[in-house]
């Protein structure tokens, strides 16, 4: 539930498939252009990789005739290619290699190339994978006795002999020299999985590849889940045969117990493993994070079932001894990824030689970087003050500093600081100034240079290659040129921020834009787009879903994103947190006393304010619709969790608790409960292939309404994920369906104002 917020941005923003319709030169937007067109295609970079501690990266460079990967050297942009399309032919192929991803040897001289990708739920972390050595100019392909598209995160060894990968829930290691395969483990099946995940934990936890080699190559260690115990949530597909088939998806509900889950280490020369000896039920505790720090020890984090109470323990391979060197809890959870971090597995950062590691807690009432000693276990604060840390990149242990992102001074902005490893506490700013807005960084492993991506609510992304931390630019990567053209010949709406305080004293940040030739005599609908969980804010001043919305002001609406209390805003641990057992209470009440304030305005027709929202978004839209009618005149709601019962356990336990212990709040908080209150227009959409927020809400909420006789409108998407997006026109589709619904029912445009 909490990924789609930022999934859904990505279609929003102009990523649509090549269309037929001709480019218009008018200001105004429409579907067909945003939609149905490559008119407002942005620019992407094509996936790097650092050399050498960041002396260089490597990137893909199309070239007429085919691509090459080029090393450009950091401090001067200098270039030289490495491989050339020529060489990734497949012996009897007649085309190149089709690159999704890539990766480097740890000599530099291998590469292994990710191609004929597949799905796994959220991204596409299956496919075959290719090694090219560079120095005898040999293509051969890993696996390849493997069925087609099965392998998973092929790594080369730190010797660079072997290459290890999963397949089929298994675990295998290939020679360089004599191809010869080795299977670690053998009793992966579906059930026991080993070197990867079950469906939640790559969902909540962000963890998809599951075993790491150890420095020395010697060992792998690797995550296995027992989901013997999870039960299958059928979904059923009508429209692909004559009868209906059955997909299951191991999906642990609510209150069901999570996998077993256990680390091993394999000795890779005796192919032997063993286990390490975590304290605690490996049912009610999850393993979320695992990383070698030394060539025989590993670190292993391990959360309570209520996901309260974090512990780090250190661990030796050849000994078997477990020390606990870190332990947290709260009242309410312990983070260990955030929104504002780098997307997968974000491991603790180990610093100093591997005497210490860096950890983000709340403990004081902010987010703040804590430096822990793995030997003495004494935390040294690094980030004193009354602010947040929004995520830490990396460090440059030459300068003894910490590069993080923050934003004291305005909680919807981002930048760039540093602070001193010793604990000094003295803040610097690196981000220029004239970069107002949203900043975000990947830095070099020596932390002397990065890749720097900016964007705020008028200026698309401009991505640059800086040096640091002086922060000077020393090329411009991605400009955005054309699609920043095209934006100037629109008719964009004026973006302003605000500040609204609520009659119980809460003050919400908030982003407006305002119809073309905006008239404050007049009185103008409002669409208030809500999101509203701890997942995802919806009002920092970030180009992100720009367009459809900008269509909808130029239509005559006020569009108004606003953040509510429990959201990942950078405003102290007692905001975000406030939330907890309150899920769908606090964060609704907020949002609509904010838009009772709203309504008072000169310019706000107050008989005509809509919501919508996608996911917990669409949750939000029902409670808004189900308890406050008496606002709300329209909602469209995009696969909403309709009971939090529904949902799975790691999320849903992590902000609302045990349903053994407190069932009352998922009750009070499920927008089912106050479906009978419903007054206004709804729509309801779901996709009835959607593995993360079942349809199965959308079905259990149209019963509910049934029942106590309100009329709404339904639109099922056949076989749609939680995204919404596969099949034809499916995008333009649902985002006129929900254009057309809102104009239909909340009528666009301003009315004088009555004396």
């Amino acid at each position: 539930m909490k990924n789609h917020l930022f999934l859904v941005l990505l279609f929003v923003i102009g990523l649509s498939s090549p269309g037929v319709f001709a480019q218009e030169d008018s200001g105004l937007l429409t579907i067909d252009r945003i939609y149905n067109s490559d008119e407002f295609r942005q620019e992407r970079m094509s996936p790097t990789q650092w050399l050498s501690g960041g002396e260089y990266y490597t990137m893909i460079e199309r070239r007429s005739d085919g691509y090459d990967l080029i090393a450009f050297k950091s401090s001067n942009q200098e270039k030289k290619v490495l491989v050339g399309s020529e060489d990734l032919t497949p012996e009897g192929g007649d085309a190149p290699i089709q690159i999704a991803s890539y990766s480097w040897s740890d000599d530099e001289q291998h590469l292994m190339l990710f191609t004929n990708t597949q799905r796994v739920w959220r991204t596409n972390t299956k496919g075959d994978y290719w090694r090219f050595d560079r120095n005898m100019l040999t293509l051969k392909q890993v696996g390849k006795d493997q069925p087609e598209s099965s392998l998973m995160f092929a790594k080369f060894s730190p010797d660079n002999s072997q290459i290890a990968y999963v397949s089929e829930f298994n675990i295998y290691v290939e020679d360089f020299e004599t191809g010869k395969t080795t299977a670690l483990t053998t009793d992966g099946n579906g059930t026991i999985i080993n070197g990867t995940f079950d469906w939640v934990y790559e969902e909540e936890f962000s963890c998809q590849d599951g075993f790491r080699w150890s420095p020395d190559g010697k060992h792998i260690a690797y995550w296995q889940l027992d989901a013997s115990t999870i039960r299958d949530f059928y979904m059923i597909n009508n429209t692909d045969s004559i009868y209906p088939q059955l997909i299951p998806v191991q999906y642990p509900k609510v209150g069901e117990d999570p996998s077993l889950c256990r680390v091993g280490v394999i000795d890779v020369k005796a192919n032997s493993k063993k286990w390490l000896d975590i304290p605690g039920d490996p049912i009610q505790h999850y393993i979320p994070r695992m990383q070698w720090i030394s060539d025989t020890e590993v670190l292993v984090q391990q959360l309570n079932r209520k996901q309260n109470h974090l512990k780090v323990f250190r661990c030796n391979v050849v000994s078997g001894a477990v020390d606990l060197v870190y332990e947290e809890k709260e009242d309410t959870w312990v983070d260990i990824s955030y929104p504002d971090a780098t997307a997968g597995i974000s491991d603790l950062l180990v610093v100093e030689d591997g005497k210490a590691f860096l950890r983000l807690s709340e403990n004081d009432g902010w987010r703040h970087i804590y430096k822990v000693d793995l030997k003495t276990k004494e935390k040294t604060l690094l980030t004193p003050g009354e602010y947040d840390v929004a995520g830490y990149y990396a460090v440059n242990e030459k300068m003894g500093i910490v590069y993080f992102n923050a934003s004291p001074d305005k909680a919807t902005q981002r930048y760039l600081h540093t602070v001193p490893l010793d604990g000094s506490g003295t803040l610097k700013k690196l981000t220029p100034k004239e970069f107002v807005g949203v900043n975000r960084y990947t830095i070099s492993p020596s932390g002397g240079f990065a890749f720097h991506s900016h964007s705020n609510a008028n200026t698309p992304n401009t991505t640059r290659f800086v040096s640091l931390p002086d922060h000077n630019t020393i090329e411009t990567l991605v400009a955005n040129k054309e699609f920043k053209n095209k934006i100037r010949q629109i008719d964009m709406p004026e973006v302003e921020f605000f500040t609204v305080t609520t009659e119980d004293g809460v003050e919400m940040d908030g982003k407006m834009y305002k119809p073309l030739n905006f008239d404050p005599t007049k009185k103008y609908p409002v669409l208030f787009h809500v999101y509203g969980e701890p997942w995802g804010a919806v009002a920092n001043d970030v180009w992100d879903n720009r367009l459809w919305h900008a269509m909808m002001a130029q239509q005559g609406y006020l569009v108004i994103f606003m953040d509510n209390r429990g959201t990942p805003s950078l405003k102290g641990s007692e905001w975000r947190k406030s939330i907890y057992r309150k899920i769908g209470i606090i964060n609704a009440r907020d949002q609509a006393m904010a838009a009772k304030k709203i309504r008072e305005w000169d310019f706000v027709d107050p008989d005509r304010l809509a919501v919508w929202g996608w996911s917990g978004g669409g949750s939000m839209t029902l409670n808004l619709m189900f308890q406050y009618p008496e606002i709300y005149k329209t909602g469209m709601s995009v696969a909403p969790v309709a009971n939090q019962l529904y949902y799975d356990n790691i999320y849903q336990e992590r902000y609302m608790g045990l349903p053994q212990e407190n069932l009352e709040d998922f009750v009070k908080g499920s927008p089912i409960t106050y479906a009978k209150n419903l007054e206004g227009n709804l729509l309801l959409v779901h996709g009835t292939g959607d593995d993360n927020v079942h349809y199965q809400n959308a079905e259990s909420l149209i019963n509910e309404l049934i029942k106590h006789n309100k009329q709404f409108q339904v639109m099922p998407y056949p076989n749609r994920s939680h995204g919404i997006y596969e099949g034809a026109n499916t995008t333009r589709h649902l985002y006129s369906l929900l254009m057309q619904y809102l104009k239909r029912t909340t009528p666009p445009g301003p009315k004088k104002a009555l004396p």
